[in-house]
């Protein structure tokens, strides 16, 4: 499966409270959380951020606390894939659970705001298109592969139920 955007650029030690605040948790709408999406981290995030772009940060993203309202938030924003050299486990782990591909990369942190990305999540292969640079990422496993494509582990038993 391959992914291209936009980049959205921020920094390391992104938490789960910059992701969506506790303020908006008294909903689990994705349509509302996707309002207030990385808006303590950058207020004009949800008015910019389109359908397909990507999130590219720093180190140990999504880190605090085990909110799933964290991905949810980001991936009803319209982000295609979030890269970083590191995330929090449970945001890693919820992150997959409903369908938001997410690549850890080293080198992460040399692909800039507004360029252009490609993402080859079956090879974690990751391409800038505006430097022409490539970088590697940890692939997904086949059968993360078809939770992703499922759109969710609970989309994807509901297929495998249906099967």
């Amino acid at each position: 499966m391959k992914i291209q955007g936009r980049v959205h650029k921020f920094g390391n030690d992104i938490d789960t409270d910059l992701i969506i605040p506790a303020r908006y948790l008294t909903t689990s709408d994705p349509q509302e959380l996707a309002a207030h999406c990385m808006e303590d981290a950058d207020p004009g995030f949800s008015g910019r951020v389109k359908p397909g772009e990507m999130i590219v940060a720093g180190k140990n993203f999504g880190c605090g606390s085990s909110r799933e309202h964290a991905p949810i938030a980001i991936k009803a924003a319209g982000v295609a894939c979030v890269i970083a050299p590191s995330f929090a486990r449970i945001f890693y782990r919820n992150a997959i659970n409903i369908g938001l591909p997410i690549l850890e990369c080293a080198d992460a942190g040399a692909i800039e705001a507004g360029h252009e990305v490609q993402v080859d999540l079956a090879a974690g292969e990751i391409a800038d298109l505006t430097t022409g640079r490539r970088f590697s990422a940890n692939p997904f496993p086949p059968f993360m592969q078809e939770l992703i494509a499922a759109g969710g582990l609970v989309n994807y038993v509901r297929k495998k139920a249906g099967a």
